[in-house]
């Protein structure tokens, strides 16, 4: 066991107060999915009952992942997230790989996935062919990688900026939406009624979902830039994620009432579609301008945290050599998050499609959480005697559950989106040999 405190070489600076971890949560969480997977859970669950169970499940299988991470996080506030649980837990290389597939596929894919998303969002006002959707997604990833290399605290109060306009924003839609809208009460009185539950499609339901929850657990990854890590972290993680459920289901519930569950199933913007049947085409193209705004606010937050688990790994020799430097002026890891933007650009030009970044991320993330809710347990047992400013609520029995719950799901999954499912292993496997690599050059490296 190492300290928990931070790394010795960490020159990051603690910087982050609740606001800003809470509102990175926020930021995080709150982008494209909202508007843009409701359409595809419609498809999947054609029962407004079944929507809306699968967006409050998505909710509490994320808050019971949010009860390890805050233990954890509060225990070791160090960058790098998962990586450092895993690696204190079981092995380095257990560690390494969870960060290599976090790093690669979790949070690059998502970024991917996010600019693919404000691309096709783009079509109402500048039509883009599959080339130019491309690039306009390579341009932001490039413009927010180049904010977020100037310095954490403009992009931590760009974050806070967006979070505040997104939530108003939404509560401002569905509270308009309820007084003034033009909406059909019959689905959500049928959603009082019981439904035939299909299993498996629940569990395929769940990937948008859950991707759509994607970013609960920022503020793990930064944790060695927040200010009484032990206190604000695991306060961040459960207001933001409470926030962030609240404003899902009220948003779905408002779908529903402006639009039949087959219409729903067969959109691809929800949230313009609802917003043109409830208050006319204006409202639509209102929407449509948010959902843009909305992702920029997401890619940048994650744009802030993905290069602090590559930074965090080179801090141990685990990665490509210079990815722990931090600039002088800017105080920022500006050669990690150089790395991520290459990673992003190189998915964008093999994937291009939302809905096969979405999947190869979502697998990922199910695999990542699963990994690092079991290194709770074992923490429990070997290190017994670490401060632990917090300890995980419901513990032994939620952990479990959402451990379980996600294999599940990382089981429908496997069937009904296997290409997906195996790129993302694959990229996984890809680490061994290069933790093969950055070890054996750690052991000749030391005296």
């Amino acid at each position: 066991m190492s300290d928990p405190d931070r790394h010795p070489r960490d020159r990051l600076e603690r910087g982050l107060s609740l606001t800003d971890t809470t509102m990175l949560v926020v930021s995080s969480v709150i982008g494209s999915g909202i508007f843009l997977t409701p359409g595809t859970v419609a498809a999947l669950l054609p029962h407004p009952g079944l929507i809306l169970a699968a967006w409050i499940v998505g909710g509490a299988l994320s808050l019971a992942g949010a009860l390890a991470n805050a233990e954890l996080g509060a225990m070791y506030p160090r960058a790098g997230g998962d990586y450092v649980y895993l690696r204190e837990a079981y092995h380095p290389a257990a560690g390494f790989l969870v960060g290599w597939l976090t790093f690669f596929v979790i949070y690059a894919g998502s970024i991917a996935t996010l600019a693919v998303a404000f691309a096709e969002g783009l079509a109402p006002f500048a039509p883009l062919g599959e080339t130019g959707k491309v690039l306009v997604a390579v341009a932001i990833t490039v413009a927010a990688s180049a904010v977020n290399y100037r310095g954490v605290r403009a992009g931590a109060r760009a974050n806070n900026v967006t979070g505040y306009l997104k939530i108003a924003a939404l509560v401002a839609f569905v509270v308009v939406a309820a007084a003034l809208g033009h909406g059909r009460l019959e689905s959500l009185q049928l959603a009082a009624s019981a439904p035939t539950l299909d299993v498996s499609a629940f569990g395929l339901a769940l990937s948008p979902v859950l991707f759509t929850y994607l970013g609960w657990n920022a503020p793990v990854y930064v944790a060695s830039e927040i200010r009484r890590p032990g206190r604000t972290l695991p306060l961040s993680l459960f207001l933001g994620l409470g926030i962030c459920t609240a404003v899902y289901v009220a948003v779905n519930a408002v779908y529903l009432y402006a639009l039949p569950v087959a219409t729903l199933g067969t959109e691809v913007n929800a949230g313009e579609a609802a917003a043109r049947a409830l208050f006319g085409p204006l409202a639509g193209v209102l929407v449509a301008v948010l959902v843009l705004v909305s992702i920029l606010g997401t890619l940048n937050a994650m744009i802030l945290v993905g290069p602090r688990i590559a930074y965090a790994m080179a801090l141990d020799g685990l990665f490509f050599g210079g990815a722990e430097r931090v600039h002088a002026r800017y105080r920022t890891p500006h050669r990690a998050i150089v790395v991520q933007g290459v990673t992003v650009v190189a998915i964008l030009a093999v994937l291009r499609r939302f809905p096969s970044v979405l999947d190869y991320t979502t697998f990922a993330i199910v695999l990542a959480t699963i990994a690092d809710t079991a290194a709770l347990y074992t923490l429990r047992r070997r290190a017994p005697a670490l401060p632990r400013p917090y300890r995980a609520w419901g513990y032994p029995l939620l952990p479990a559950f959402y451990v379980a719950a996600n294999a599940g799901i990382a089981i429908a999954m496997l069937r009904g989106r296997p290409k997906e499912c195996a790129i993302g292993l694959a990229v996984g496997a890809m680490g061994l040999p290069f933790y093969w690599l950055f070890a054996r050059r750690g052991a000749r490296s030391r005296p």
